[in-house]
């Protein structure tokens, strides 16, 4: 049920639940971040939503009952039952995205599972998309794979990459068969900063190839999701597309960011509506 705001401040929530973390974004009715929360996604769907959530109740310093209308989205949408509305996660990344990026048209994300290439209009709608959610390949999981086997942390990977002064190819997009091909080339003496370079330049490739090309490139373009803060990464995709990328200061948000603002925008046309038979009737 949606609440009676009045004059009282309108709070909404959206709560992203993907296949590897967790969001949740707290708006105010200016459309302002007041509170959000990052955290890795648990076993059951609904009880990370629901952490994250008061979480990011309480970076915003507002009560659950202040809050006026809820959107999920993501992998565990379904799984909310307290959220009034849910919403595939490609609009509502092409909402955040809109939001925080104004003139961009074409969006990539790239997460823990999937990876997707979204076009949008000059209001933040979706005009095309595609999605890899079936493959390693292209996604975040491959890099931890990748790391697993080098011993090495995610946060150091892209810093290392950058380092590459001979070009190697992984040409494996299978992540088994990539898994050898690494091995083989560090048992063959290979630099550990070259054959990194090789993994960030493929993970592109399959990206750029298979999703960004079919959807179309048109300026600008943003960067998204958790592999988004790597930097050999955003580094390799400006090079395969022929320009800079965008890249928000919380690339992981921008669905729960988007989440949020349906709900705003859904909460207001409500008041809009009350207001307008108030004043017929008055």
């Amino acid at each position: 049920m949606i609440k009676e705001r009045g004059r009282e401040p309108i709070f909404v929530a959206g709560i992203d639940i993907g296949s590897v973390a967790t969001k949740s974004v707290i708006l105010d009715e200016s459309q302002a971040i007041i509170g959000f929360n990052i955290m890795p996604v648990g076993a059951i769907f609904r009880e990370s939503g629901k952490d994250s959530f008061r979480q990011a109740l309480s970076a915003a310093g507002i009560r659950e009952e202040e809050v006026s209308y809820i959107v999920s989205t993501g992998y565990g949408r379904t799984s909310l039952r307290f959220a009034h509305h849910r919403v595939t996660e490609i609009t509502c990344h092409a909402k955040g995205v809109h939001k925080l990026f104004p003139s961009c048209r074409t969006v990539i994300d790239i997460g823990g599972q999937d990876s997707k290439a979204i076009s949008i209009n000059d209001l933040g709608n979706v005009k095309n998309f595609a999605m890899n959610d079936r493959c390693a390949a292209g996604t975040g999981r491959w890099l931890e794979v990748i790391a697993r086997v080098l011993n090495l942390s995610l946060d150091k990977m892209g810093e290392l990459a950058l380092r590459a002064k001979k070009e190697i190819r992984i040409s494996s997009v299978c992540t088994v068969f990539a898994e050898s091909e690494v091995i083989s080339y560090m048992t063959g003496g290979a630099q550990l900063e070259d054959v990194l370079g090789g993994v960030h330049r493929a993970i592109v490739e399959r990206v750029v190839n298979s999703l960004v090309l079919r959807v179309g490139i048109v300026e600008e373009v943003a960067l998204t999701g958790g592999v988004a803060k790597n930097i050999a990464i955003r580094r390799e995709i400006e090079k395969a597309i022929g320009t800079k990328v965008s890249v928000p200061d919380e690339p992981q948000l921008t669905g729960a960011l988007g989440a949020a603002l349906i709900g705003l925008e859904i909460i207001q046309n409500k008041n809009k509506v009350t207001q307008s038979r108030l004043t017929v009737t008055s």
